[in-house]
């Protein structure tokens, strides 16, 4: 889609796939300043180090390379820029006049804009200086003819900094509604290639076990969820599982987490026999099984999983992961019903957390709710690298403590080597002189379940991380760019979880629903304060998602649950400034929703038709005498969590895309927000509540009448703006 802005100032809505390649550039200035010594001296290491290329931009040779390189000159990059975000940037070539890059970028756009804009640096000491700019008018891009020249590169007075200077540039951009890429679903997707262009492949052979909560279980009365062949879809209990996995580990138990607390009981409520060691905490149960020859390890960072080893057929064994939103911590161990006072002496015993309200409050615990699976087959082997990857960048230092003969508790040896291990399945891997991480092809020896088990999925593993977190990413570019990674200035990045996103919503065909903590990105489009860099394309494609389905005349619907707060007290400096990007957020969404409307003439349509925002919520009474890859399993697992949303089953919630349904949830979400903001004490139906503002036919979003902050626990619902905190720490 490349439509014209309805401003009138020529602005174009490039909402696509740009294929760009930055070739080269000649007779650039020489913007350096300082001495090749003083430069040796203060420079930090870099994590991808390139000279210049052996060849100028015009293909001639250097003959004179060496003695080339000891003259000082500039050390040049590209950056492409819209307005108020950088969507792509090339690697830095030291010393070099005449650079050629040859580097080619996928870039995902969603923005209106009138130009491209290419501005050519110099990576200084001091800071980078901008050589010159190239701009090419968003008009010409839309054609979606392929562009290929060499440009004039003009600098801040309007002119070339030097004569002939210019940047070589081709492009071709394909609109979204003509990629075939995206006119059916991922999972209909005749090739079965998953998401493309990603470091980890999609993988097959693979079983998934998805979890809503930390422990699960049906609730009294509520309907069966019933699914093909005659099937009843059953909720796991995710905690349950994690302890039987270690407990019956042999090997190796990696624990990933934001947050780990070696205090907690995993089991509490069993649903069967617990097994040996199931009734210890956490760090009880790591140190008995420490005792029994398995090495454990801990790791910290907001990746949340577990890696261990399990029974495979026959003798063997294989690697299964559980991965997702839940921490080994405290406050995490919840249910579907979400108690707030009851069961604190026994369930929740030494258990209690709530840091929404200030520390001695007497207020309930904080309920949690979050989303979890389990993976065996191929793609838990992928977890594993990660794991490996990050877990030797963290622990690189030890290399100087044995320089200095000083005693470590860290060494290579914590780390399992799997494939030495006979018994242990593994996907082959051919050797690699590489001083990378390899990844294997997809090798049917680790799979779980044949291509036709109606229980087999195919699985693809996504991450957003660079260099500076691990260790195993190629340092040159060209090794870079054969593991579809991106080399930007001086690091190297995996963005395969936004090319995820991107694909499966562009994709989509009928609705999509989100659980996230957080909803902030495509600041470049927000009402106001564009500059604050939450640049992420996804609420953007979100509403252009929409938009696309209103001019086709097609039934759409977005559900999106957020947290009322975000793990920080209500009235909190941060709180209010995340509610304030989520307002800016929801506003630019409701925007071009409302616009979309208004441009095929459907005024008695409203954006709530399409686009809703919930929170999720809960009251009970306060005792004082107390106060101490088939479609089938996905179905079945939304339909639980609505289920546990919404407190009920209806027939409606078959067909989320429908009128019908969205309007029904509307209405239990709304009736669940009077009630729970109401001084009379009632029972919710379910916990889904209506995001507590007020959106008109125009898509303007404003508080509700008298109801501009939270009950309880306080703070500015739509937030406000505040210059005490750093946009890096909220965005």
């Amino acid at each position: 889609m490349a439509d014209t802005g309805g401003d009138g100032n020529g602005f174009v809505y490039l909402h696509g796939d740009l294929d760009l390649t930055i070739v080269a550039a000649r007779r650039l200035p020489n913007m350096d300043i300082v001495s090749e010594r003083f430069r040796r001296c203060v420079t930090a290491c870099d994590t991808i180090k390139y000279n210049s290329t052996s060849d100028s931009a015009d293909g001639s040779s250097h003959r004179n390379h060496h003695h080339r390189r000891k003259i000082i000159t500039s050390d040049p990059y590209v950056t492409v820029m819209v307005p108020q975000a950088t969507v792509a940037r090339t690697r830095v070539l030291k010393n070099s006049p005449d650079p050629v890059w040859k580097e080619r970028f996928n870039i995902p756009l969603a923005h209106a804009v009138m130009d491209l804009e290419f501005r050519v640096k110099d990576d200084d000491v001091f800071g980078s200086q901008t050589m010159g700019t190239v701009k090419i008018s968003a008009q010409r891009i839309a054609s979606g003819d392929l562009i290929s020249d060499w440009f004039p590169i003009i600098g801040a007075n309007g002119k070339p900094p030097k004569p002939d200077t210019a940047l070589n540039l081709e492009m071709k951009f394909t609109p979204v509604d003509q990629n075939p890429l995206y006119l059916r679903g991922i999972a209909a997707d005749p090739e079965h290639k998953g998401v493309r262009n990603t470091y980890f492949p999609v993988r097959k052979g693979s079983t998934v076990r998805l979890y809503q909560d930390a422990h699960c279980h049906i609730p009294d009365g509520m309907a069966e969820i019933k699914l093909d062949g005659g099937k009843v879809y059953k909720p796991e209990n995710c905690w349950e599982d994690i302890c039987y996995a270690i407990t019956e580990a042999h090997h190796m138990i990696y624990l990933v987490g934001w947050s780990i607390y070696h205090k907690i009981k995993l089991v509490r409520e069993p649903s069967r026999e617990l097994p040996r060691g199931g009734d210890l905490t956490l760090g009880e149960l790591l140190k008995y099984k420490s005792e029994e020859g398995v090495v454990g390890t801990v790791f910290t960072h907001h990746q949340k999983c577990v890696i261990l080893d399990s029974q495979a057929a026959g003798n063997n064994r294989k690697i299964t992961t559980f991965i997702g939103g839940l921490d080994l911590c405290d406050g995490r161990y919840d249910t579907p019903e979400h108690r707030l006072f009851r069961d604190l002496d026994t369930v929740f015993a030494g258990d209690f957390h709530n840091p929404t309200f200030p520390s001695g409050t007497r207020a309930p615990r904080q309920p949690w709710h979050d989303l979890h699976c389990r993976i065996d087959g191929p793609a838990a082997y992928d977890i594993l690298i990660n794991f490996e990857q990050r877990w030797r960048k963290s622990t690189k230092w030890k290399e100087f403590a044995i320089l200095f003969k000083k005693a470590s508790q860290w060494n290579d040896d914590a780390l399992i080597r799997v494939e030495r291990i006979s018994w242990i399945l593994s996907p082959s891997n051919p050797p690699s002189k590489n001083d990378f991480t390899s990844i294997p092809a997809d090798d049917p020896l680790v799979w779980v379940s044949s291509e036709d088990d109606p229980e087999n999925w195919h699985v693809q593993i996504f991450r957003s991380i660079d260099s500076g977190s691990l260790k195993g990413f190629p340092k040159r570019f060209e090794d870079a760019l054969s593991q579809n990674l991106i080399c930007a200035k001086n690091l190297v990045i995996d963005k395969s979880i936004q090319t995820g996103y991107i694909q499966a919503i562009r994709s989509a065909q009928h609705f999509i629903y989100i659980e996230n903590q957080y909803f902030i990105g495509s600041s470049y489009a927000w009402p106001s304060y564009k500059d604050a860099g939450a640049d992420n394309l996804i609420p953007m494609e979100l509403a252009l998602k929409i938009a696309s389905k209103i001019k086709a005349k097609e039934r759409f619907a977005i559900y999106i649950v957020l947290p009322m707060w975000p793990e920080v007290q209500g009235s909190g400096f941060s709180s209010v400034r995340f509610r304030e990007h989520n307002g800016q957020t929801m506003q630019m969404m409701y925007n071009v929703v409302a616009n979309a409307l208004k441009s095929m003439q459907l005024g008695d349509v409203h954006p709530q038709d399409y686009l809703n925002f919930y929170c999720l919520g809960n009251r009970e009474h306060f005792n004082e005498e107390s106060s101490s890859s088939n479609g089938a399993p996905i179905y079945g697992y939304r339909m639980s969590l609505w289920a546990e949303h919404l407190g009920m089953l209806d027939e409606t919630f078959k067909e989320p895309e429908r009128l019908e349904c969205v309007r029904k949830v509307n209405e239990i979400a709304n009736d669940n927000w009077r009630i729970y903001s109401s001084e009379e004490m009632s029972v919710l139906q379910g916990h889904l509540l209506k995001y507590p503002v007020q959106i008109d036919s125009d898509g303007q979003i404003s508080s509700l009448p008298d109801c501009e902050n939270f009950p309880d626990a306080g703070g500015k619902i739509l937030g406000a703006h505040s210059a005490t905190i750093p946009d890096i720490l909220t965005t």
